[in-house]
C-alpha cells in the first residue's frame, strides 16, 4: 500500500467546510455559502477564498462543471482525523494513543454506549496481539 503524504492541517474554518463536504461528498461554493450561514455568518466571497486556498494546501479538489466549481474533500473524514489525532498523540503524549485516549476519557464523561465501544475495541486490540 502507498503511503499518503501528509495533509497539511485544517484551520477551523476549513474543517467546517470539511464537514459539509464530507457528508454531502461535493457541493459548490453557492452550496456551501448555504450550508454554512445556517448556523453563523459567513460572507460569500469568505467562503470562495477558503476553498482556494484549501485547494492550493490540498485539502480539496476542484473540478469545473459549466460555470460552477464543485469541490470534493481530497481524503476521507477518517483519514482526515486519524492524520489529527497522530499528530496530536505525538506533540502531546510522545505517540501514546493509550494517554491520549485516556486523558480524553477524564476530560468528558462517556455515555454507556460509548463506554462499551471502547471495551469491544479493547477486546478486539486483545486478541489481535
Amino acid at each position: 500500500m502507498l503511503k499518503r503524504r501528509r495533509l497539511p492541517k485544517p484551520t477551523e474554518g476549513e474543517l467546517e467546510l470539511l464537514r459539509v463536504l464530507w457528508d454531502r461528498g461535493s457541493a459548490t461554493v453557492r452550496e456551501l455559502y448555504d450550508e454554512v450561514n445556517v448556523t453563523r455568518p459567513l460572507g460569500y466571497t469568505s467562503v470562495l477564498k477558503l476553498l482556494q486556498i484549501m485547494a492550493e494546501k490540498g485539502l480539496v479538489t476542484r473540478t469545473q462543471d459549466g460555470r460552477a466549481h464543485i469541490y470534493e474533500a481530497a481524503r476521507t473524514q477518517q483519514e482526515t482525523t486519524d492524520q489529527l489525532l497522530k499528530d496530536l498523540s505525538q506533540r502531546l503524549f510522545a505517540g501514546s494513543a493509550a494517554q491520549l485516549a485516556m486523558h480524553a476519557l477524564a476530560m468528558e464523561p462517556a455515555s454507556a454506549e460509548e463506554l462499551k465501544e471502547i471495551r469491544a475495541l479493547i477486546a478486539r486490540r486483545e486478541k489481535s496481539k
